[in-house]
């Protein structure tokens, strides 16, 4: 059994869709991060960061207990654990890593940005419009990928396509048209069709 301490936001949401799709067992303990609960001594112990998700897998590696946080290692360490939704070698492995990445690095820091002054700070004119400008370059850059492949890293559906899922699932706080990025709105109704993603989703 995995352990997810999480909450329903993009990065927990990967996780929860993650242990779906590969089927694996879980239960979900709620980190309240509307209360603090992440800074709390207990969740300290466990993320030296004060962040979800993270999990504690029992059955870790040679059989022994794991803790790990940050989602895009958390996703790996799925992977890896299962052999599924990442090649295991080659120019695949690598490009499912750089769209990973690309999410890491891209979407989830600017797309949280955006959703941060959409939600809390609409009248900060200048951060409105500078993560709005870089929220939609990021859209181009997906959907541009996504004219040329079925999934974001390729043909197959894996960890890069579940960590981008659950941040465009917020398209509504990013203030663009579904008209002007296609291919990103055919690859979202895809993935979010399939049950796995849907109860990942409910599960947080």
């Amino acid at each position: 059994m995995i352990k997810l301490y999480g909450w329903g936001t993009p990065n927990g949401r990967k996780v929860s869709i993650a242990l779906e799709e590969m089927a694996l067992p879980y239960s979900v303990t709620r980190v309240d991060i509307t209360k603090d609960e992440q800074f709390t001594e207990a969740f300290l112990s466990l993320n030296p960061n004060n962040k979800i998700p993270v999990i504690v897998d029992e059955d870790g590696p040679e059989g022994q207990p794991i803790t790990v946080f940050e989602s895009g290692a958390i996703l790996m360490y799925l992977a890896d654990k299962t052999g599924r939704l990442m090649p295991s070698s080659g120019h695949a492995y690598y490009r499912t890593l750089q769209w990973l990445m690309f999410q890491m690095g891209g979407i989830g820091p600017m797309f949280g940005q955006m959703h941060h002054f959409q939600r809390y700070a609409k009248d900060e004119a200048y951060g409105v419009k500078r993560y709005a400008k870089e929220t939609h370059r990021l859209y181009g850059v997906l959907d541009a990928q996504l004219a040329r492949n079925e999934f974001v890293a390729g043909s197959e559906y894996s960890i890069a396509d579940i960590a981008v899922y659950p941040w465009i699932a917020r398209f509504e706080l990013h203030q663009i048209e579904w008209s002007s990025i296609p291919n990103v709105m055919r690859w979202y109704d895809a993935v979010g069709a399939r049950d796995a993603v849907k109860r990942g989703m409910e599960a947080l």
